[in-house]
């Protein structure tokens, strides 16, 4: 790991705001004002010349407003006449929402002239303190109009405004109007990705393979001066948590070009069109870019086989998705400059057009790390955690065959959470042991009640397995032995330490056999019964017996044939006949029956050892490796384990380094003292 990375803390970023959203504000405030305005323009009451008449005689009336290029009065009366209970019932006072000051009543008149004389004759009858006279005046129609329409365009402009800020890259409307463009995030200068080819660690072929796509981006002239070209794209296969993405990421923090990633899930949209819409305006950010890499994570998601699974007649978005994403990639009309990394976990189910060269030039396998790459991704892993001096990443790496790098992140950080709750300075073997425990049989459960019946039982089964990969010579040699309640239904189990192997014969494969069946042959020789507790066994030899049958050709009756689809073109119809197939049935019956007859046997001989490892695993409930040798001596047949293969390996590499840098030193001072005695 790089010292930058190293020293860098994790800092977490203090929780964000919700944003101020002023058009909130804007919206309400609008609203407000506009129903304030039209609730003061509708409580204008209309009245006749009558009506008018009788308010002006009775001193009501406030103000008179003549609109004369209107044809309409409007009337004002007085707060005291606002008192009156006629009124107020009229102008609805109680509820209105706009303020008292008026106008209260407009009269409709055919002519102003007429209306004024009237109306000078109308104030001649009154006292002439009460007199009000009247004012005149003209409304423009421009004024008119808007207050016909006004509320309507402010409306109009407030629902634009908001549609501007939703259609917005960060607005809730985004995905509406933007549902055709590209979801890649893009790293580059300014954003770059932490994570260097330091962090990845057991790797080193398929490193290799990526670190020269890299250095054709960085240097392309060294190899298209000898006629080379930059590959097209590169796919990662392998099986889940072993390092595909975090490659990747290696990639973008290496390669120095701007890097696009985004997930084969990305493209696919309810809407038709947008998945092939999203691939072309990817590339085209892309070419604008280039040079630059995109990054394609689980491509099975658009890149499955065309034609399968299709109803007749019908659009599958998905391939037009994939029809584009081919012709974007090798194309008639394609540039240069673009690399296109992918991963998945399926290539089996790929489309074969896409798989080609010109479009995805290199396969790169990644598969479970050996023990030399798992004892290299450990210590990547051990590097923050606050280790003990007994931890070895050796032994580590021995006792987790099989295990990929995210299972082995996950045990570290299990180990250090595990030891953190011990209340403990450092995280030492035991903490690594448990959090390993962990992670391969679940979450231990001490506080299930189990009946003394049960538990005897338990302790028998695990004691049959043990007893029967004790004395079988090609079964994989015991690490631990429990009977603690694990996981969802898992009483006890047993830990076993497999070779690094992938060439299995007959022999060793049907002792396999009879270890797994070893606890449900303990539970008939001892109790003359048996429990449901050999589930997970029998599900296991089931599947290693058809596997030899009608895979492997391990069967005499069947032949050197093997019934294995590995493309899986036709899962409907089986590749053999119905007597065929009874003669697989039948012929794994006895492979069975036979590996069971050799495991009942196997204990029947060795009861005495079945025992005492029972009764010790009632008292102690867990037994390692060296308290089987204590109780039931040493195996019988010497094989070495894969750690002490690895281990002498290793020491035998030094030793054979540090005779070597003896040799030259003795060679060294030979040299110097002939050359001394040459002088004399």
């Amino acid at each position: 790991m790089s010292e930058k990375n190293k020293n860098k803390k994790f800092i977490p970023k203090p929780p964000q705001k919700p944003s101020f959203q002023l058009w909130l504000i804007i919206t309400a405030v609008i609203v407000l004002i506009g129903v304030s305005w039209f609730s003061n323009r509708h409580a204008v009451v209309d009245v006749t010349m009558k009506r008018f008449e009788d308010m002006v005689m009775s001193n009501d009336v406030a103000k008179v407003v003549v609109v004369y290029n209107q044809n309409y009065v409007d009337v004002t009366l007085r707060e005291s006449a606002l008192d009156n209970q006629r009124y107020r019932d009229e102008l609805d006072l109680e509820n209105r929402f706009a303020s008292n000051a008026g106008p209260h009543y407009r009269i409709q008149i055919a002519s102003v002239d007429k209306f004024i004389e009237n109306f000078n004759e109308l104030e001649s009858q009154v006292p002439e303190d009460q007199r009000i006279g009247h004012t005149a005046k003209k409304e423009e129609s421009l004024w008119n109009t808007f207050g016909s329409f006004g509320f309507l365009i402010l409306l109009f402009f407030l629902f634009w405004f908001m549609m501007r800020r939703m259609a917005g890259p960060s607005g809730p409307g985004g995905q509406i109007f933007n549902v055709g463009k590209s979801k890649a995030q893009l790293f580059d200068a300014e954003n770059k990705v932490k994570i260097t080819f330091d962090n990845v660690a057991g790797l080193d072929e398929a490193k290799e393979e990526i670190q020269e796509i890299v250095e054709f981006l960085k240097n392309p002239g060294k190899f298209t001066k000898l006629g080379g070209k930059i590959p097209k794209g590169a796919l990662l296969v392998g099986p889940p948590g072993t390092g595909k993405t975090l490659l990747a990421k290696a990639v973008a923090g290496e390669a120095g070009v701007p890097f696009y990633t985004l997930s084969g899930s990305d493209f696919v949209e309810m809407f038709v069109g947008v998945g092939a819409a999203r691939v072309r305006d990817l590339f085209k950010q892309a070419k604008e870019k280039a040079p630059c890499i995109i990054f394609i994570d689980e491509i099975d998601a658009i890149g499955r086989s065309r034609g399968k699974g299709q109803m007749p007649g019908s659009n599958d978005e998905r391939e037009n998705t994939l029809n584009s994403l081919l012709v974007e990639m090798d194309g008639f009309g394609t540039d240069l400059g673009v690399i296109v990394l992918a991963a998945t976990n399926r290539p089996d189910v790929l489309d074969s057009a896409l798989l080609r060269p010109g479009r995805f030039d290199r396969q790169i396998s990644i598969d479970k790390p050996d023990i030399i790459g798992r004892e290299a991704i450990f210590k990547v892993h051990l590097e923050p955690i606050k280790s003990a001096d007994d931890v070895d990443a050796k032994k580590l790496a021995a006792q987790t065959p099989g295990f990929a790098g995210a299972e082995i992140a996950n045990v570290c950080n299990e180990a250090a959470l595990i030891a953190a709750r011990r209340n403990k300075t450092a995280v030492d073997m035991q903490d690594f042991q448990d959090a390993v425990d962990r992670v391969i049989g679940g979450l231990e459960k001490k506080n299930k009640i189990i009946s003394p019946n049960e538990k005897k039982i338990v302790a028998y089964h695990e004691a049959g397995h043990a007893v029967a990969g004790w004395f079988l010579e090609h079964a994989d040699p015991l690490v631990k032995v429990s009977i603690v309640p694990r996981g969802i239904a898992a009483l006890g189990y047993a830990q076993y330490l497999p070779k690094e192997q992938f060439l299995y014969q007959t022999e060793q494969l049907v002792d396999e056999m009879t270890m797994a069946l070893g606890g449900r042959a303990a539970e008939e020789i001892i109790f003359g019964k048996i429990s449901t507790g050999a589930l997970s066994d029998l599900e296991r030899v089931t599947k290693m017996a058809y596997s030899m049958v009608s895979v492997y050709g391990m069967n005499d009756k069947i032949g050197n044939v093997s019934f294995y689809d590995s493309k899986q073109t036709d899962r409907f119809n089986k590749p053999y006949s119905d007597s065929t197939a009874e003669t697989i049935d039948e012929e794994v019956r006895k492979l069975i029956q036979y590996a069971y007859d050799k495991s009942i046997k196997l204990l029947t001989d060795k009861k005495p050892e079945l025992e005492i490892l029972a009764n010790e695993l009632l008292e102690k409930e867990i037994l390692f490796q060296a308290d089987l040798e204590k109780l039931i001596g040493k195996r019988p047949f010497a094989s070495e384990t894969t750690y002490e293969a690895f281990t002498r390996k290793v020491d035998e590499k030094e030793a054979k380094k540090a005779e070597q840098e003896k040799e030259a030193i003795n060679t060294s001072i030979a040299s110097k003292i002939k050359d001394s005695d040459e002088d004399k």
